[in-house]
């Protein structure tokens, strides 16, 4: 499945709201399956141009460090170490030096 832009989801939502065409044809126009247009406008309408926003933020480097740090030190796998909050995690290590 491809992944669209903000851009490309807003600029599909209002060629169905300005009402000229109808969401099967947008959505064949930009490749994607009808029901996921319409999901987009139900967003767009509820939430506005910021419900396609990123809500994630990169992790720092530092945290990248403290994460391998406690893996390390713990032996544990990436699974084990990912059952543990960035605030636990952040705290036991901080607490060690």
């Amino acid at each position: 499945m491809a992944k669209f832009s903000s851009k490309e989801k807003i600029r599909g939502v209002r060629r169905y709201l300005e009402g000229t065409e109808g969401g099967k044809t947008i959505a064949k126009s930009i490749g994607v399956h009808s029901s996921m247009l319409y999901q987009w406008i139900r967003q767009y309408e509820s939430s506005g141009e910021n419900a396609f926003k990123k809500r994630y933020k990169p992790y720092s480097s530092q945290y990248r460090l403290v994460v391998l740090h406690y893996m390390n030190e713990q032996r544990t796998s990436i699974r084990e170490t990912a059952w543990f909050s960035t605030f636990r995690l952040m705290k036991h290590l901080g607490s060690g030096k």
